[in-house]
């Protein structure tokens, strides 16, 4: 337009110079202001008319269901909420409002065909608290878009066509509180809204429900405090089923979340397979996958340990009271950390029990238990104890092992064990000797022709051997053990004694 009116300004003075009629050119010079004018308001927007366009009540600019593709401007300093919802607006320019408007703190812009944001959009209404995108036509959030709206509490981008989220859309919204993403085509869980640092301080609701997102990271959601938890929903997604996923969801419906109580019936899962049939993530452990039950988790640990219970209340910044089981107040030797949390240790048989966390609030108050049992054995101990039982068992063992071997393996090396030649060898193996006590002898032996008493000497002979009561019979001196000696029978009374290949003189 710009150029089209120095063209027209161009027309005319050549004319005039060609000394063509001055005449014939006025009502082109005279359209140029007009001209000029109408470019303005199409770039910036029509004037605000209050009495046919708009409703102007006190604060309040109300210009819904006009059919504008325009914001009407100028709009007054005072304005504190701008509904411009049922519009035909597809973009949202920098210069949309020529002049900040620093109380204006709600700008409603839903049901429009939205398709393009600046990265200016917001830069003259930085004391936003509430943006209403809903119902239109983004398909995707660049970096640092929002940035400018530091104080923004609420901002609603459902049913859009949103399938790109900048991971940097959403800095510097350091007091957001809730963000309504659902019915998009988001593919991405955006973990970082939630999780440590990089997570939104303020955040307490986050709707991703009814989008394209096909897998959680579930672990991370786990870990989450319930206060986040409660205000995280993600039903109506593509979720395989997994016994992961009913772990997640039945814990969260255990503790009463809202995300999971309030549409209990949308927590749905595809089963694998052609038909990609939808079930109720809760009737997992029910039907098709056979999932564990999931019930509360209590504590537990061993004597002389640390245990930190926690309040995991679903609200957050609530007042944190503990008492202890029988209704006891709290001992000096246990703490209570900032975050409401209670450290008790080291610990003892007496502290098992129920533990009660009263957390309060203006406008909430809630009560949660958790159950402690103390084994009555140190951690330590009980490992001690078991390398000492499976020691003595590989002990029993091996001495089993060696006896079989003993009594079944060891070789006779006894000359007079049956197959065994009359070499005699280098070595002379001994064995031990039982020696039973002396007895007086009450008569003597003497042989024929011999003055001196005669000596008994016995021989382990391995056949013939008998045992009766636990104790060796006397055995018969070998002939082949004594050479050419004369065979004696020694009395009852003699001594037993274990084979050698040499004598034992008694």
């Amino acid at each position: 337009m710009m150029g089209g009116s120095l063209w027209i300004f161009h027309g005319a003075t050549e004319a005039l110079f060609n000394g063509k009629s001055f005449i014939a050119v006025l009502p082109l010079a005279l359209l140029l202001p007009t001209v000029r004018v109408s470019a303005q308001m199409m770039m910036i927007g029509g004037p605000l008319d209050c009495e046919e366009t708009c409703v102007c009540a006190s604060n309040i600019v109300s210009c819904s269901k006009k059919n504008l593709t325009y914001v009407p401007t100028p709009l007054p300093n005072y304005t504190a909420v701008l509904d411009l919802s049922f519009n035909s607006i597809t973009r949202l320019r920098a210069e949309w409002t020529p002049h900040s408007l620093n109380r204006l703190h709600s700008l409603i812009l839903s049901h429009n065909n939205l398709t393009f944001l600046s990265s200016e959009a917001f830069v003259s209404v930085t004391k936003l608290r509430y943006l209403d995108l809903s119902f239109n036509s983004l398909r995707q959030l660049d970096e640092c878009i929002f940035e400018p709206l530091q104080h923004l509490e609420v901002l609603l981008l459902y049913s859009n066509c949103i399938s790109q989220i900048n991971r940097a859309a959403f800095s510097g919204l350091d007091n957001l509180q809730r963000l309504y993403l659902s019915q998009n085509k988001i593919s991405r869980f955006p973990l970082e809204l939630v999780k440590d640092r990089t997570r939104l301080q303020a955040l307490r609701l986050l709707d991703v429900s009814s989008n394209k997102i096909k897998a959680l990271p579930l672990s991370d959601l786990k870990a989450l405090p319930a206060w986040i938890k409660n205000g995280l929903y993600f039903h109506n997604n593509p979720l395989p089923c997994t016994c992961d996923l009913h772990d997640l969801v039945a814990h969260w419906h255990l503790k009463a979340l809202s995300s999971t109580m309030d549409f209990k019936d949308s927590h749905t899962c595809l089963l694998p397979g052609l038909q990609k049939e939808k079930m109720a993530i809760l009737d997992l452990d029910k039907h098709y996958l056979n999932c564990s039950e999931v019930t509360v988790m209590d504590k537990s640990a061993y004597l002389e340990q640390r245990l930190v219970l926690d309040c995991d209340s679903r609200e957050r910044d609530m007042m944190k009271n503990w008492v202890l089981p029988g209704n006891i107040s709290l001992s000096p030797a246990m703490e209570t950390r900032r975050d409401g949390s209670l450290l008790i240790g080291p610990l003892k048989a007496e502290d098992s029990g129920v533990y009660t966390c009263y957390a309060t609030s203006d406008s909430f108050n809630e009560t949660l238990y958790v159950t402690v049992t103390v084994f009555n054995s140190t951690k330590s101990g009980g490992l001690e104890n078991l390398k000492t039982a499976y020691t003595t068992l590989i002990a029993c063992l091996v001495s089993l092992v060696m006896v079989l071997i003993y009594l079944y393996l060891t070789p006779c090396r006894c000359a007079c064990c049956p197959g065994q030649g009359l070499e005699k060898s280098d070595s002379f193996h001994s064995s031990t000797v039982s020696l039973s006590q002396a007895h007086e002898e009450t008569g003597q032996e003497r042989g024929e022709g011999r003055g001196f008493a005669y000596r008994h000497v016995a021989f382990m002979q391995p056949k013939d051997q008998l045992e009766q009561n636990g104790r060796l019979n006397p055995i018969e001196e070998d002939e082949e053990c004594q050479g050419d000696r004369e065979r004696r029978r020694s009395d009852a009374e003699s001594v037993s004694s274990v084979c050698s290949d040499t004598p034992m003189v008694v």
